[in-house]
């Protein structure tokens, strides 16, 4: 039986941290071996568990989970990091790429985006562990930022739970117009399926760098994330 892979949640927020906790133990092949509220406490715990991964917010009260990052590399720390964070600001994301994290999720946390992020972890470790040598085919496979551009995403490469035919039908509802900013209802509506399923098509589109995602605060102030396509810089 294949070990579980361990994680340790580093999240202030202890409802938030909570949310993460039940979303990780719903994902198969995971398990939470703890939970910090803080910089100094997430250290700690990893220096002692050793965990494999590390879910890393930003912001704490004693100090910055970058802070934190730069600590594990320079200490040489195995445990891998998902960001998990409100920071928006592209010099917070290029510090954490440039510290190595595999991922950046932006709050509010959405399962299926965490899903997939875990998903895409697990296969990478499944990966390395069963490589007896490299070729620069299997090198671009593990660092998909080296190549000049994405893989095509194929039938056989698709994650269980999507299908090519509903992905292709979310693509042309964007393609019209890159301003187009749409809830999960709205395109649910488009191509005729529930809200649940547009957003797990939606989250994976956002994960393959295809879509952004931006929170939106209706008349309630409840949030909501609006989908659109990357905006394209001059």
């Amino acid at each position: 039986m294949t070990p579980k892979i361990s994680v340790i949640i580093a999240e202030d927020d202890p409802q938030i941290a909570e949310i993460q906790r039940r979303f990780v133990e719903r994902i198969e092949g995971f398990e939470v071996r703890g939970i910090a509220h803080s910089t100094q406490d997430a250290a700690d715990l990893v220096e002692v568990m050793r965990p494999d991964l590390l879910l890393l917010d930003i912001q704490f009260p004693d100090g910055s989970g970058l802070g934190l990052l730069r600590r594990l590399r320079t200490e040489n720390s195995a445990t891998d990091v998902v960001m998990v964070t409100a920071a928006k600001e592209v010099e917070t994301l290029t510090e954490a790429l440039r510290w190595g994290v595999f991922d950046y999720i932006l709050k509010p946390l959405v399962f299926d985006r965490l899903q997939q992020a875990l998903s895409n972890y697990r296969q990478h470790r499944q990966r390395l562990l069963q490589l007896q040598s490299l070729s620069q085919q299997e090198v671009d496979g593990l660092l998909p930022r080296t190549g000049s551009a994405a893989p095509k995403t194929t039938a056989a490469t698709l994650p269980k739970g999507i299908d090519m035919l509903t992905l292709e039908k979310i693509r042309k509802v964007f393609c019209s117009d890159q301003s187009l900013a749409l809830s999960a209802e709205q395109v649910g509506e488009s191509i005729g399926s529930s809200r649940t399923t547009a957003r797990r098509y939606l989250e994976y589109l956002v994960g393959a760098q295809e879509l952004t995602a931006d929170v939106a605060y209706g008349s309630v102030g409840r949030p909501e994330r609006r989908y659109r396509l990357p905006r394209q810089t001059p």
